[in-house]
């Protein structure tokens, strides 16, 4: 009797072969943090009219409020709280006048109406500094200036006399937050001594109103940034855990913690991401016309480097430097209340989560490749 099993034929290309392995289990040549960048720059390049699929607009929050007055008596607690939780804060009983910003308003909407010849003439582009317009983009959207605190410009017609004054009472403001802001997280204020400069950005956009959030625009590093709040607006933040809506108060400051005092602090401050964006679809952003005036305080292009600073001498939280004298109770108590080997090293200085890196280097691939997908701080983290 015959067989019944079935004898297949003969292969055609000779000797039977193993199928094709699946793509999973090729060799892959690609890091993470390259394919991280080619589908960031991939999204840059979609064209305006294409988008993912839009999500229910998220439920806006409030930022943490904190009184920056001398009757505060708990302000660096307030900012250490803020900081190191969320990355953000509003301030109230601020120095800045309402009628100030606005008249900074009306200056810098004044440079939004002048013809794009005229703009790029009046504010040469000088890496970061001058005006700066997405060449794609015909109907105004994409455009910002980026403007030092002195406000020059290369026009003898334009009269920037409120922007520039709101822009320096911004920077003093912001020296004064940062200045606490340190001694809260503990660390040493390098600008304190006078031996290192800052250098203060006022980075303004238009709001155009019902287009869909702007997350194209250029992105610098920085220290912390200020933006005067006009009107009521929802804005949107680019967090360590991602994008989240806030919704200021008027006439408050919000304030964000950038990547470089994130560094500075050795981690123990969260940052936000580049820029508030204003959440341009909000009723409030479809009255009348308004502009995004944020002061980002930075550091100078050839800053040789950036890493954690120094920590201040340790004291204990609830005294906030007002009772030097427990602290030195507590050092003389140390040997007899059994002080942990973790204490110690604290003492000694924390291991630092950051290497050094050059700033302009740092600067200049946040700038030009602007990568929304990825921190471009981690590959200094250690």
């Amino acid at each position: 009797m015959a067989s019944s099993a079935h004898t297949p034929p003969p292969n055609p290309y000779g000797t039977t072969v193993a199928p094709p392995p699946t793509p999973s289990t090729q060799p892959s040549h690609v890091s993470t943090s390259d394919a991280a960048d080619a589908i960031s720059r991939l999204f840059q390049r979609l064209p305006p009219a294409l988008s993912l699929p839009t999500r229910a607009s998220p439920r806006a929050t409030s930022p943490p409020s904190i009184s920056f007055s001398d009757q505060n008596l708990n302000l660096l607690s307030d900012l250490l709280s803020s900081s190191s939780q969320h990355g953000f804060f509003q301030l109230i009983d601020h120095p800045i006048p309402s009628q100030l910003a606005r008249s900074a308003e009306s200056d810098s909407l004044a440079l939004f109406d002048l013809p794009r010849p005229q703009k790029q003439h009046s504010f040469p582009k000088n890496w970061p500094l001058g005006f700066d317009a997405d060449e794609d983009e015909e109907d105004g959207a994409g455009e910002a200036f980026c403007l030092e605190s002195s406000c020059s410009t290369e026009s003898t017609h334009l009269s920037l006399s409120s922007l520039r004054e709101f822009t320096r009472a911004m920077e003093k403001l912001g020296l004064d937050v940062l200045d606490s802001l340190a001694r809260a997280a503990g660390f040493e204020n390098p600008f304190r001594s006078g031996s290192n400069r800052v250098c203060p950005l006022m980075w303004i956009s238009e709001d155009v109103p019902g287009n869909k959030p702007d997350l194209s625009g250029r992105v610098y590093p920085y220290i912390i940034g200020l933006q005067y709040q006009i009107t009521s607006q929802k804005h949107s933040l680019l967090v360590d855990s991602g994008w989240i809506t806030v919704l200021p108060r008027v006439d408050s400051v919000m304030v964000t913690v950038g990547d470089i005092a994130q560094v500075w602090s050795n981690g123990k401050l969260k940052k936000v991401r580049g820029r508030a964006v204003v959440n341009r679809g909000s009723e409030a952003g479809k009255s009348s016309r308004s502009v995004s005036m944020a002061l980002l305080l930075t550091l100078p292009l050839d800053t040789p480097n950036v890493s954690p600073l120094p920590l201040l001498p340790h004291l204990p939280p609830a005294d906030h430097g007002t009772q030097p004298h427990k602290a030195e109770e507590q050092t003389e108590a140390g040997s007899t209340s059994g002080t942990s080997k973790e204490e110690e090293e604290e003492e000694e200085g924390e291991r630092p989560l950051f290497r050094s890196f050059s700033f302009e280097d740092y600067a200049w691939r946040v700038y030009h490749e602007r990568l929304l997908l990825k921190d471009p701080l981690d590959r200094y983290r250690i």
